[in-house]
């Protein structure tokens, strides 16, 4: 048979230990591996605002659409908050990522504090702030965690927190490092902030549903956006510019967006598969390498099951959803719990609008809460950390996408042993020299040869 024309190894990586020439990866002691639940406020106390205190003073680095929100969801979390730094690659994002916060909440990040190129990180981190925003590409991340961890900073991330095996193990040491300095870390899975969410969680932790036995995940939506390329950026320009099309900067969109729910259902279980049987495929999507659907089989340890489907195709029924079922009813993870029968026996009590009728709308936002969390953490001295729990989700969505790219079961100590890193070796504005086709999993088709054709009976 013919093999696919990419190999396995191009996605898989070697197995790190007593492969000849490959470095084995670092070892995380004390690292576990699996996800620990994480309840922001005691006895599902809620601040709406972050307590008061001396100002806290925050630097930006990535200033696209999720970097300027992020700004303003900090600005919106309590009294004496500062954005003191902006950095991008773009100088344009910079522009952009000021103006709006002057629009926004009337403050101006002074010009000297406004950095541009791939070093902007380091002069962002090294302006004076107390707290990174980091909301660069998510390939960035673990070169960009490393460093605010080691300059003692506390960390706002967005999700998802790497794109390959090499940078999961690295966030993970670094998630152990920010531990031991006393170092908060929030990183952008805003559903553990999610007022309902945590409340959904705390019944099923306390057996609403009885033992979690499977479930389903889903984040069916519709494109989001492109650049088209443009004949005055180089290739590495337009590459950034249009990151979440291409694997190598945002991880596909199993990592991008879909770890949300993957997020979730580790969450809920309070571990992590150890398997994925996965397809998916490339239909509609405009530019870039990645596909845009995905469907995988998550296999626990103890031999439990769930099904991962996510898509960014329009026209399509959309789903942005998670479902438990456990041994006596199951539950939709966000407001509604029911029995084997279906018969609902347990509501979330949404806050009452303007008008007095209960509504979500009227819940405060989770971008703000996941602040407020943070925020209260720095100025009462009592950190938490994150980071090991979304790097774990990460790592997930990473095993599922290697098995649908290359039609294998991948497993988690696979993951965890693999030397595979994405993207460039050189950053500079010009070429980018890595693979650009898209992964055809299998094996072709190849005819027989005259005379061994088989029969039909």
């Amino acid at each position: 048979m013919k093999k696919s024309r990419i190999s396995r190894r191009g996605f898989l990586g070697t197995a790190a230990v007593g492969a000849a020439g490959v470095v084995a990866p670092v070892i995380i002691t004390g690292c576990s591996s699996k996800p620990k639940a994480f309840i922001p406020v005691d006895n599902g106390t809620w601040l709406d605002a972050a307590p008061d205190g001396p100002v806290l003073k925050a630097g930006v680095i990535g200033c696209g659409g999720r970097g300027r929100g992020a700004a303003i969801n900090f600005l919106n979390a309590g009294p004496n908050l500062q954005i003191a730094a902006l950095g991008d690659t773009f100088k344009d994002r910079v522009d952009e990522a000021r103006a709006a916060i002057l629009k926004s909440k009337n403050q101006e990040v002074p010009e000297d504090k406004c950095f541009v190129g791939f070093d902007a990180f380091q002069k962002v981190i090294e302006s004076g702030v107390d707290v990174v925003i980091l909301a660069a590409p998510p390939f960035f991340r673990p070169e960009h965690l490393a460093a605010a961890v080691a300059a003692r900073k506390h960390i706002f991330a967005e999700k998802p927190v790497c794109v390959d095996p090499v940078g999961a193990r690295s966030v993970m040491a670094t998630a152990l490092k920010a531990k031991e300095l006393g170092l908060t870390i929030v990183t952008g899975t805003q559903r553990r902030h999610q007022r309902n969410y945590v409340a959904n969680y705390n019944q099923v932790k306390a057996g609403a549903i009885g033992d979690i036995v499977g479930g389903n995940v889903w984040w069916n939506g519709g494109k989001l956006w492109h650049r088209d390329n443009n004949p005055s950026w180089t290739e590495m320009e337009w590459m950034i510019r249009d990151w979440v099309n291409w694997t190598w900067l945002s991880g596909d969109h199993i990592v991008e967006q879909h770890v949300h729910n993957l997020d979730v259902m580790n969450w809920f279980t309070g571990s992590h598969p150890v398997t994925a049987h996965g397809m998916g495929s490339r239909l509609r999507r405009v530019t870039g390498d990645q596909y845009d659907n995905f469907s995988i089989e998550f296999i626990f340890e103890d031999g439990r099951r769930f099904h991962s489907q996510c898509r960014q195709i329009n026209g399509c029924w959309n789903s942005v959803a998670e479902r438990l079922q456990g041994s006596k009813g199951s539950t939709n993870c966000i407001d509604t719990i029911t029995d084997l029968a279906g018969n609902e026996i347990w509501k979330y009590q949404y806050p009452l609008d303007s008008e007095g009728k209960p509504n979500a709308r009227a819940m405060m936002d989770p971008y703000v809460q996941e602040h407020i969390d943070m925020v209260t953490a720095i100025r009462n001295n009592q950190p938490f950390n994150e980071l090991e729990n979304t790097a774990v989700s990460t790592m997930c969505a990473i095993m599922g996408r290697v098995s649908a790219y290359t039609g294998k079961e991948t497993t988690w100590e696979e993951m965890m042993n693999s030397d595979l890193k994405l993207g460039p070796e050189v950053f500079a504005f010009g070429k980018v020299n890595i693979p650009k086709e898209v992964p055809i999993a299998g094996e072709a088709y190849v005819p027989p040869a005259p005379g061994q054709e088989r029969r039909r009976n």
